[in-house]
């Protein structure tokens, strides 16, 4: 029992267990403690800007020249693509056989679209050319302190990085101060995880006193189907592409257990970026590789939010009796593909980006979203745990890829 408190994900198992019987036997004591369960994640995005910035410069300087960057960057990319579209194809796949909405008849009349306005607004905002404009911070300073949007971020890091390493030995101070820099900042990081329990439990206790586990029955059939098709993908098409890359999906699962728990608690990828980047390079992935693959997964590869996008879409369309033709469906899959780019970083992204792909199809309302705005906080956990285990397996991936992964330590490491 000793040697099992020693573990953090002990205390965060623990934590979410116990706020979520204070969530349902004292709800309003639950629901006042969202402040803490904001303020842990608050400290975790406090950091994450510089802790991108350092790690992707870094990185670009570990592989040398820019042409090894863009060979990684480019294979990343190609690998987030197929993986996504995998995603989104099964998500709609399972829409089909389940149907999860069908006998709602909801009248659309009855729709309340005010509940959702604000996320159809942000929506409507982001067009193509703002999207791509917005990458761009009005200064420099402007990415860590404006809206957070690790776009931005990996944007400058890219361009620092290129300059650094242009510059030969005129960049190896700057170099160094980076790596200095980099480990003060992971330093300050495992600090901020040891409150990790405290977080998880707070924000799990303010989930459930806010929306009751009584408010799950009616929706119960997709927030189900979401969780089973969220779990069919990790097992069997991460767990395929990981065979073929020489390991086991459920001991690397097992391996990456601690950040895992802390993800379920929090809701939010994000809150484990940094020590699953730590565990990666134990893993055997070099520190170049995981330096630029995992920062802009949490961009471009976002396998839970893909599927979540799908099934979203098609179950308003169940609810209200709306039948969609085929063309409709792929416009959907193909819209799906480009708004979930920008989702990571945002808050309420997975509405805003489900908003703007509704959009392109008239036939069904976006008042509709106000069906599934009481469960999205509940389905969001399987979207982060997701986006979170497809990040890592990416970055294994792409290690093996590119003849940068230790295959011996990453044997030690999973006991395989």
């Amino acid at each position: 029992m000793k040697s099992l408190t020693r573990h953090l994900y002990f205390w965060v198992l623990l934590s979410i267990f116990l706020g979520g019987l204070l969530g349902a036997f004292k709800p309003e004591l639950a629901v006042s403690l969202k402040p803490v369960g904001d303020g842990f994640i608050a400290l975790v995005k406090m950091l994450i800007s510089p802790i991108i910035f350092c790690t992707v410069v870094l990185g670009i300087a570990g592989a040398g020249d820019m042409r090894k960057v863009g060979r990684i960057g480019g294979k990343a990319l190609l690998y987030f693509e197929v993986v996504s579209t995998l995603a989104l194809g099964i998500g709609l796949a399972v829409m089909h056989l389940l149907h999860p909405g069908r006998g709602f008849n909801v009248d659309p009349q009855t729709l309340d679209a005010a509940a959702v306005a604000k996320y159809t607004k942000a929506a409507s905002e982001q067009s193509a050319a703002e999207f791509v404009l917005h990458i761009i911070p009005k200064t420099f300073a402007d990415a860590f302190t404006g809206s957070g949007d690790l776009l931005q971020v990996l944007l400058l890091a890219v361009l620092f990085g290129y300059a650094m390493t242009h510059l030969g030995k005129v960049g190896k101070p700057v170099h160094h101060f980076m790596e200095d820099a980099s480990h003060i900042f992971f330093a300050m990081m495992a600090a901020i995880m040891k409150l990790a329990p405290l977080g998880a439990g707070a924000a799990m206790a303010f989930t459930i006193g806010k929306y009751g586990l009584g408010s799950l029955k009616p929706l119960a059939a997709l927030m189900g189907s979401f969780y089973l098709t969220c779990a069919v993908f990790v097992l069997v098409v991460l767990g395929a592409i990981a065979a073929l890359a020489g390991f086991n999906i459920l001991r690397f699962i097992i391996y990456i257990k601690d950040e895992l728990l802390t993800v379920l608690g929090t809701s939010s990828s994000e809150s484990a970026l940094v020590p699953l980047m730590a565990k990666l390079e134990r893993l055997g992935c070099s520190k170049s590789v995981v330096g630029l693959v995992v920062p802009s997964g949490y961009s471009f590869n976002l396998d839970g939010t893909n599927i979540y996008l799908t099934m979203a879409a098609l179950f308003v369309a169940q609810a209200l009796n709306i039948e969609l033709t085929l063309r409709q469906e792929f416009t959907i899959l193909g819209v799906a593909m480009l708004t979930s780019k920008g989702a990571s970083g945002v808050s309420g992204a997975g509405f805003i980006t489900l908003a703007a792909t509704l959009a392109v199809v008239p036939s069904i309302p976006v008042a509709g979203l106000a069906l599934i705005l009481g469960i999205d906080r509940f389905m969001s956990e399987a979207r982060a745990l997701t986006n979170f285990v497809g990040n890592g397996v990416a970055t294994i991936v792409i290690a093996r890829w590119e003849n940068e992964l230790d295959h011996e330590c990453l044997k030690q490491q999973l006991r395989t």
